[in-house]
């Protein structure tokens, strides 16, 4: 098995197309990104995610850790917590985590799904 690398992240612009975040509340989030491994049965993955500013539910479906690269978005859990996202922040999203993400400037993360 071989290594994945990516270098320079935040330079990269040969991205694919992912679509549009389903479950808008407000404005329409434009996602693309890069898959750098994905594991046999689809349990992990691990890439490059860029998105645009929008607002909408956020269900997370499997442990997720995240390097913020990029941009201003303000999650909030549905107990009411606030988790500001500037660049350079690393934030990891337990399974089942609810809320809503609002994105301000257009984010670029790292990202490793479990």
């Amino acid at each position: 098995m071989t290594a994945s690398v990516l270098h320079n992240p935040n330079e990269i612009t040969d991205v694919k197309d992912w679509g549009t975040v389903p479950t808008m509340i407000e404005g329409v989030s434009k996602v693309t990104g890069v898959l750098l491994h994905k594991g046999p049965n689809g349990e992990s993955e691990t890439g490059v995610w860029i998105c645009t500013p929008g607002y909408w539910n956020c269900h997370v479906t499997s442990d997720e850790f995240c390097h913020f690269m990029e941009g201003r978005a303000t999650y909030v859990h549905e107990s009411g917590e606030v988790i500001e996202i500037t660049p350079n922040t690393a934030a990891f999203f337990p399974k089942d985590w609810k809320g809503t993400c609002r994105v301000h400037e257009t984010i670029r993360k790292t990202y490793m799904i479990r």
